[in-house]
């Protein structure tokens, strides 16, 4: 409701109230800073709380005084609205009527701090019971926290209705990935794609050839790219056999792509598991092992050279192109026999468990070296020292002069171990002395174990070259013992 109010002027001798200028009658405004006198309250006791000359603060008026009325009109002669308590609709944040004095009676409860309150149990207080009868207390309060599915755990479902998409951002994802699934070596997290990169971080993996392990009961491979090579031209493959007798027979092959040549790392590959399948053809036949060596030696050549029959249009993109050309060192124990068979300059050497005999190196290098050597030309010391020495004169493929497979038969008579193996290994263990030495004296029980000391020696050393060790235990039969 609006109220009236009289006009006041200035009278005689007054003083404005704004500036504390001397008024004179009938004065609407003041002369000296406009001050609006008709909108000046007759008799008003309002003073500041606090006295700008330090006084004490006045008294504060009570709750239950009258509301201020307004002046009826403005400095612009239109008249000014006045509103009581009781005009203005206001609500608590809870969605409830506020009272008058509501403010004064939550005094300094209202202080929001960021820890949730907590309500005392003795300060709870309780609405009149005809209020909350009369009417909803309005939409609930907001919880201070709200609480979040544990990882992996699906949401509560919806109640039934029409399927909508689910948004991307809030599905899970799923912490196990199926069975054969190949994460990324350096993110842990990624799958990798079939062109052998990252699908999170884009990391190029490593080729599955870079580092092999192997090892069966009795036989035990590794091989490694090294710290020079792209990648890994060497290959290897194991097996074991049984005899006619029922004896066992344990096969160990080692090829070394030869890098001048075009696709080194199939020619390896190929020759490997050509001389193999020969072997595991021909030995439970009853072919002697060191016929079998031989005829699996020719079968790897005829795999790398079928590798050189390419369509003619790929000889016309890459007219400068060679055939692909591996060497190849294997051995067999079986029957009481060690034998080896080989082409190229490829190793394999005889260590003896107890060291109390000699170690022996048991093949002859297909290389400029061994010729200048076997001719009486060079010492062996200077042979290698030149930088001719791995130049080969033997290798497989379609474009090697006339292949002539070594093969070699011995019967030890002590325990030790045959060590097979490129020259990525014996170039850091030439002599067979050195050779001794980086070989464990545990090697017949531990095969795996040896073959990975004698990678980290080459590694070690330098690893210049793609490195590739099978370590066969050589266990002498007793006298009087054997098969029946």
């Amino acid at each position: 409701m609006s109220q009236i109010h009289q006009q006041t002027a200035g009278a005689a001798g007054s003083t404005c109230p704004g500036c504390q200028e001397p008024l004179e009658s009938g004065d609407l405004f003041c002369g000296a800073c406009g001050f609006d006198l008709s909108a000046q309250p007759v008799g008003s006791d309002d003073r500041p709380t606090v006295a700008m000359n330090g006084s004490s603060p006045a008294p504060r008026a009570d709750a239950s005084s009258q509301w201020p009325i307004a002046p009826d009109v403005d400095s612009s002669d239109m008249p000014v609205p006045a509103h009581l308590p009781t005009d203005l609709p206001v609500t608590e944040s809870s969605g409830g009527e506020l009272s008058p004095n509501a403010g004064e009676a939550r005094g300094a409860r209202d202080v929001r701090t960021d820890a949730p309150f907590e309500r005392p149990a003795e300060q709870s207080v309780e609405r009149p019971a005809e209020q909350s009868a009369a009417q909803p207390l309005g939409p609930p309060a907001e919880p201070d926290e709200y609480p979040l599915p544990a990882p992996g755990t699906a949401p509560e479902a919806a109640p039934a209705g029409p399927a909508e998409p689910a948004d991307p951002r809030t599905v899970l994802s799923d912490p196990t990935p199926p069975a054969g699934t190949k994460l990324c070596v350096a993110c842990r997290s990624g799958r990798v794609d079939p062109d052998g990169y990252c699908e999170n971080c884009g990391h190029a993996q490593p080729r599955e050839r870079d580092h092999m392990e192997q090892e069966l009961d009795a036989v035990a491979a590794v091989s490694d790219r090294g710290l020079r090579h792209h990648r890994n031209e060497d290959a290897f493959a194991l097996s074991s056999a049984a005899l006619p007798d029922g004896s066992p027979a344990v096969v160990a092959i080692v090829c070394d792509g030869v890098s001048s040549a075009t696709r080194p790392d199939e020619a390896s590959l190929a020759a490997s598991r050509a001389a193999n399948e020969s072997l595991l053809d021909a030995l439970p036949r009853g072919t002697h092992p060191q016929q079998a060596m031989h005829d699996a030696i020719l079968s790897a050549a005829d795999a790398v050279n079928a590798l050189a029959a390419e369509p003619t249009q790929a000889r016309e993109h890459s007219p400068h192109q060679n055939a692909p050309a591996c060497t190849l060192v294997g051995s067999i124990i079986a029957g009481g026999l060690l034998v080896v068979g080989w082409v190229g300059d490829s190793r394999a050497y005889w260590v003896p468990d107890d060291r109390s005999g000699p170690t022996v190196r048991l093949t002859e290098d297909d290389s400029w070296a061994a010729q200048m050597v076997a001719a009486g030309l060079m010492s062996e010391a200077e042979a290698y020292a030149d930088e001719r020495a791995h130049a080969i004169t033997g290798w497989l493929g379609a474009d090697a002069y006339e292949l002539e497979p070594h093969t070699a038969s011995f019967k030890p008579d002590r325990a030790g171990v045959v060590v097979v193996c490129t020259d990525g290994l014996w170039n850091y263990a030439e002599a067979v002395e050195e050779m001794a030495r980086a070989v464990p004296v545990d090697s017949a029980a531990r095969p795996l174990h040896s073959a990975q000391v004698l990678v980290g020696h080459a590694l070690d050393g330098g690893g210049h070259d793609n490195v590739t060790v099978a370590i066969l235990p050589f266990r002498v039969v007793p006298q009087g013992a054997g098969s029946a």
